[in-house]
């Protein structure tokens, strides 16, 4: 049953353009799901929804995806802002942010699941992520640049 419902939630998703938990509600409701604010939130937590901006002064709920192109504005936003700076050891790469943001962009580079970072461990304002290999290493540390906005 949830799986069914959670799949049916991303098709709607994907159809519509849902901006609110009652709206997705109200459509799950005419599919044939009888659900409740408590469902729904604890599905949109599991499926990892997110919202996004449609363009038109309003926002929808989305799936975050893989990669940049489909990053969730709030992850690059988050490592725009917090990013201050980063050095390699190798296959260490260590990435300084503003004070109390660490996690937050450890966060977002996580969600950007890049093949070349097996994990991330962040304290208050500095991260360890571990590359696989040197040559990825300076790979991530120019995604993450690009990312930041920074050359």
């Amino acid at each position: 049953m949830k799986t069914g419902r959670q799949t049916k939630i991303v098709d709607l998703i994907n159809r519509y353009d849902i901006e609110t938990q009652e709206e997705l509600a109200v459509h799950l409701n005419r599919e044939g799901y009888h659900v409740t604010q408590a469902t729904i939130s604890r599905d949109i937590r599991e499926l990892k929804l997110t919202k996004i901006s449609t363009g038109e002064g309003k926002q929808k709920y989305a799936l975050m995806h893989d990669g940049v192109a489909g990053m969730n504005e709030k992850y690059l936003r988050v490592l725009h802002d917090g990013y201050v700076s980063m050095d390699m050891a190798q296959s260490i790469l260590v990435v300084k942010t503003a004070s109390g943001m660490a996690m937050a962009v450890a966060a977002a580079i996580d969600a950007m699941r890049w093949s070349e970072i097996a994990g991330c461990i962040a304290g208050d304002d500095t991260i360890m992520c571990a590359v696989r290999s040197a040559e990825d290493t300076e790979k991530v540390m120019e995604k993450i640049r690009k990312v930041a906005g920074r050359k």
